[in-house]
């Protein structure tokens, strides 16, 4: 199995910046393989290759009705219109708020040879490719919620057992289930 630990909030590496792929070979091949399984464990829909520990432009998606990757992503705004529902992130465990994104955009990048990819998202996709884009810019979707929001999530984090005990990188779900 190739499940990873996932980088919690207070890791440096989920607010840097990531760097452009430049190589199109094994490595990224089983990055974005480890980044599909370690989701999957994780029971999310979406995850970037910081929330690994890796800080590159990668992402990957499986919201149930789509799935995929995204390498070096860029996206844009298909309209006007916006969706404010139910965020959380992996890397901050236990939080969900209200969250306003896009409804539609269009993505695009490239696939992990190198080939283009270009898709129109709505709803749960266009939500999942706009926080995982961020996660590449070091943006987290606490970051975009309201003022009182933020600060009732941000006092719910320095309550949280893990953050008050300095924790920064979670085991996978499965690796803590066998420890049992």
């Amino acid at each position: 199995m190739t499940i990873q630990p996932v980088r919690l909030f207070g890791d440096p590496i989920l607010r840097a910046r990531a760097a452009e792929v430049t190589g199109f070979d094994r490595e990224l091949r089983q990055l974005v393989t480890d980044l599909t399984e370690t989701m999957h464990d994780d029971g999310g829909v979406g995850m970037a290759a910081p929330q690994i520990g890796v800080g590159l432009r990668v992402f990957v998606y499986d919201t149930g009705d789509a799935a995929g990757h995204l390498v070096n992503p860029t996206w844009t705004v298909l309209d006007d219109q916006e969706q404010v529902g139910p965020e959380g992130c992996l890397s901050i465990p236990g939080l969900r708020y209200d969250t306003r994104r896009a409804l539609r955009v269009r993505a695009s990048g490239v696939d992990m040879t190198g080939a283009p990819v270009e898709f129109d998202a709505e709803g749960l996709l266009a939500r999942c490719v706009q926080h995982e884009s961020d996660h590449l810019d070091g943006v987290l979707f606490i970051d975009k919620l309201e003022s009182a929001d933020r600060k009732d999530a941000m006092r719910s984090i320095r309550e949280s057992d893990w953050f008050a005990a300095g924790i920064t990188v979670r085991p996978s779900r499965s690796v803590v289930e066998r420890g049992r």
